[in-house]
């Protein structure tokens, strides 16, 4: 099945830390900010600070927008956010410090459960096919940021992606005896997440 979750379904939520909001795209069933298997967010950074705690979770953040931002984890690693779709991924654990490198940034973040959840990230500036495979028990997404994405996958009608909007790709009951699930997305600018879920049902 492809979902395609546009603005108007978005939430704004505010920061774990009370510093600022966010922009939640997507959120596993049942869930809230505390007590969550996966979640996609996009957020505005526009002043130095210490980044919420999300101790047993894992961080995949993308810069979005802006000149950088420079993550510090622990004082002790550093990740250089500098061109546009660079990736960082760090454990949600961190006391994570970001400095920007010149003025507000935006950045797409990808939060999953540790115990959980394996997660790949892709980005892709230029114009690219890709295609992927996914299990009975794995989610896609793709985040199209500037330009409309094409998206088909097997069994399925093609899709259409808007700038600005989110996918979400999974097999349907019908389609959970097929071992070559595969998803193939067509654009530039855009994000894929990849999510292999240990059980969909908790």
């Amino acid at each position: 099945m492809i979902d395609i979750i546009g603005p108007k379904q978005f939430k704004t939520i505010p920061w774990k830390n009370g510093l600022g909001e966010t922009t939640e795209l997507a959120i596993n069933e049942l869930a809230n900010l505390d007590n969550f298997i996966w979640r996609m967010s996009i957020a505005s950074v526009v002043e130095d600070g210490v980044f919420s705690d999300f101790s047993g979770y894992y961080r995949n953040l993308v810069l979005i927008e802006g000149e950088g931002i420079s993550l510090e984890h622990d004082a002790k690693s550093v990740d250089n956010l500098v061109n546009l779709l660079d990736v960082a991924s760090f454990d949600g654990g961190c006391k994570t410090q970001g400095l920007l490198t010149h003025g507000p940034i935006k950045d797409f973040n990808i939060i999953t459960d540790k115990s959980k959840v394996t997660t790949k990230v892709d980005c892709y500036v230029d114009e690219n096919q890709v295609t992927v495979t996914l299990s009975k028990s794995a989610l896609c997404f793709v985040y199209s940021l500037s330009d409309v994405t094409s998206i088909t996958a097997s069994q399925q009608d093609d899709a259409e992606l808007p700038a600005g909007s989110l996918a979400k790709i999974s097999q349907t009951e019908l389609e959970f005896g097929s071992q070559d699930f595969w998803v193939r997305v067509k654009g530039k600018n855009m994000i894929i997440i990849q999510l292999e879920i240990e059980d969909l049902e908790k």
